[in-house]
């Protein structure tokens, strides 16, 4: 028998400018594939308010339920940005300016000033915004994320690793994370489509997942070609179950008289 090791992850997306359509997310399908690659399947999503209790039991409800979580939005420098804040209430920790935090914020802003004066601007007195300040509020006992594109950093409280909502910035905040993930074995798939609609195949479609325990099998219609037609996709973590349970797919829509062709329509 086959062991396999599954390390699984959610991801929290809280803006109320996500859940009124103003702000489309970006940053779910980035995650998503970036987690594949790292060997850890997400396995749930929720999207909530900016509102601290809805914030605190949704990471202390997903972190004792998954390996990682990940949250992303409500860490920048307005009123409404509470993330960092209320993680450290569902941690039971102090929210505590970070040493660290400042100092990147200082070299950030020196930086910044003394490229203004080189390039012949005005150079303004050095100062750091309330504002700005804010973000270099932690839980206590954090541990900061890099963040190469506009330094004020996300952190990392023991599973839970929170990021912001922009999407560039988020993205590069996921390399100082690629040490730290440890994944298990890859989640792969394999596809074939057929142009037939999805429901003639459905008792089949149940009788090879069922034959196959660590196999998933998900059917995609589609309409290409002037026809419609469906995908199915077969995915798990052992290879060798997708190709055996692929073959008797193939099989039995054969035994149908109906074709399959390979990979997704």
């Amino acid at each position: 028998m086959t062991t396999v090791k599954t390390v699984t992850a959610s991801m929290i997306i809280i803006g109320d400018e996500i859940l009124s359509g103003r702000t489309k997310d970006a940053n779910l399908t980035h995650l998503s594939l970036w987690l594949n690659r790292m060997g850890v399947q997400l396995k749930e999503v929720r999207v909530i308010p900016d509102v601290g209790q809805v914030i605190i039991d949704t990471v202390n409800d997903l972190r004792r339920a998954y390996d990682y979580v990940f949250t992303t939005g409500g860490i920048g420098p307005t009123h409404d940005d509470i993330t960092a804040k209320n993680i450290a209430e569902a941690f039971g920790v102090p929210f505590v300016q970070s040493k660290a935090a400042l100092d990147m914020l200082e070299a950030y802003s020196r930086d910044k000033e003394g490229a203004k004066a080189k390039g012949g601007g005005k150079k303004s007195d050095y100062h750091i915004s309330d504002a700005r300040l804010r973000m270099t509020m932690i839980p206590e006992g954090a541990i900061l994320i890099k963040n190469p594109v506009s330094t004020a950093p996300g952190f990392q409280m023991e599973n839970v690793f929170v990021l912001a909502g922009i999407p560039v910035v988020m993205q590069s905040m996921l390399l100082d994370l690629e040490k730290r993930i440890v994944g298990g074995d890859k989640m792969q798939s394999k596809a074939i489509h057929v142009f037939e609609g999805e429901s003639y195949f459905a008792e089949i479609l149940e009788e090879v997942e069922q034959a196959f325990q660590n196999v998933s099998l998900g059917s995609y219609p589609f309409f290409s070609q002037g026809k419609y037609g469906a995908s199915f996709v077969l995915r798990s973590q052992i290879e060798v179950d997708i190709d055996q349970a692929l073959e008797l797919l193939k099989l039995k829509i054969t035994k149908m008289g109906k074709e399959s062709f390979d990979g997704e329509a």
